[in-house]
């Protein structure tokens, strides 16, 4: 159905949430009606962190704000909901728009499988009752939804409607983009010779898929890679994991700004951790790419100077391929965490590819290749 008139359903006044791709339409529909705008839409750092916004907008308002996340973020969202929004503790109402990634039935990226399976039941277990939105679901039948909502919303329950692929459809056109010109797997490949046979733990999304394509692309293998194709906004920690047991060998993280904000107080907690081995490159596009372009906080903050607060030994952003090497030679003779904020351009080679093997099968190369080290 069309995204404009499933907003007009819905019949609210403010957004938060973090984008997915089976949701771009919607994301696209509120980027053309409102852009970023702290009283109606917010792009949040993480699901739990949209669901406290809605939380505040009702306590000033008395209305129901709308909450969007793909199916990976309800995790997020869990303690915010049973410990905040649930009726028996403040009441407070939200209505859920969840992109339903990994369908039983439904072909899908192996860490999406899972979470789809008990996407529904996660629900239930929240007490949330949900609506399925389909492709060819109408706007009568959501209202009709709705209708049956309110009784539960004016209680101070939430509800959710989960949108499977392809259900929703917008005709405008918006347009992403930023003024930098490094592509992000010119600036991978960069890292990846400067790391040598060091670990390297890469984040969700397209930065891992071109990890793989670039070591299939040179015939190199796959062993020392850790792609870390699910939980967002962890791979610095993994990599941390990874290099507080590997004092003798640097560690190398590829992480995206939308992933680094998403769970920030990790640069803190890697800041004061004590290890000398962890270069931590954040590739900032200003975008939440992978699933479909719309804009994270990155362009609004420091994330150097933040960085350097949180007791990284260096930390400096690059934008052209020259700096960048400069960095790269920098942080590895460098004594204590480091950070290289890459501003790359916007965008991805469209034949760019997925890892073709299992998560299993590279998390037991990953680890054979740190037990030869």
């Amino acid at each position: 159905m069309d995204a404009k008139g499933f907003i007009e359903e819905l019949d609210a006044d403010f957004y938060a949430g973090v984008p997915d791709s089976q949701l771009k339409a919607l994301c696209d529909c509120l980027m053309d009606r409102y852009g970023v705008d702290a009283q109606h839409h917010v792009i949040a750092a993480n699901e739990g962190n949209a669901v406290g916004l809605a939380a505040g907008y009702h306590l000033a308002t008395g209305e129901v704000p709308v909450v969007y996340m793909q199916n990976s973020g309800q995790g997020n969202a869990v303690n915010p909901i049973a410990s905040l929004l649930d009726d028996e503790v403040y009441g407070i109402p939200v209505i859920f728009v969840i992109g339903w990634r990994g369908e039983p039935g439904v072909p899908d990226e192996p860490q999406h499988v899972f979470q789809g399976q008990i996407t529904l039941r996660l629900l239930e277990d929240l007490k949330i009752a949900s609506f399925v939105v389909f492709s060819d679901t109408t706007e009568e039948e959501v209202a009709t939804a709705m209708a049956s909502f309110e009784p539960l919303l004016a209680a101070g329950k939430s509800v959710a409607f989960v949108v499977r692929k392809g259900a929703l459809s917008f005709d405008g056109e918006v347009r992403y983009g930023n003024g930098w010109a490094l592509r992000r797997e010119d600036a991978i490949r960069q890292v990846l010779e400067a790391s040598g046979s060091d670990p390297v733990v890469s984040t969700t999304g397209k930065p891992s898929r071109e990890v793989f394509e670039l070591r299939e692309a040179v015939g190199q293998p796959h062993g020392s890679d850790f792609l870390t194709v699910g939980s967002m906004g962890h791979a610095s920690s993994i990599a941390l994991g990874v290099a507080a047991q590997e004092p003798g060998r640097r560690v190398w993280c590829l992480d995206g700004d939308g992933a680094t904000l998403m769970h920030m107080g990790a640069l803190a907690v890697i800041g004061s951790s004590g290890v000398r081995n962890l270069v931590h490159i954040v590739l900032d596009n200003g975008a939440h790419e992978t699933v479909g372009g719309m804009p994270t906080a990155a362009g609004q903050i420091d994330l150097v100077a933040i960085a350097k607060a949180c007791g990284y030994a260096m930390a400096q952003a690059v934008s052209d391929e020259q700096g960048l090497a400069r960095a790269l030679e920098e942080a590895s003779s460098q004594e204590g965490p480091t950070m290289v904020l890459v501003k790359c351009a916007l965008g991805s080679r469209p034949d760019l590819g997925r890892p073709t093997i299992t998560p299993k099968q590279a998390k037991v190369d990953f680890m054979e290749h740190l037990s030869r080290l």
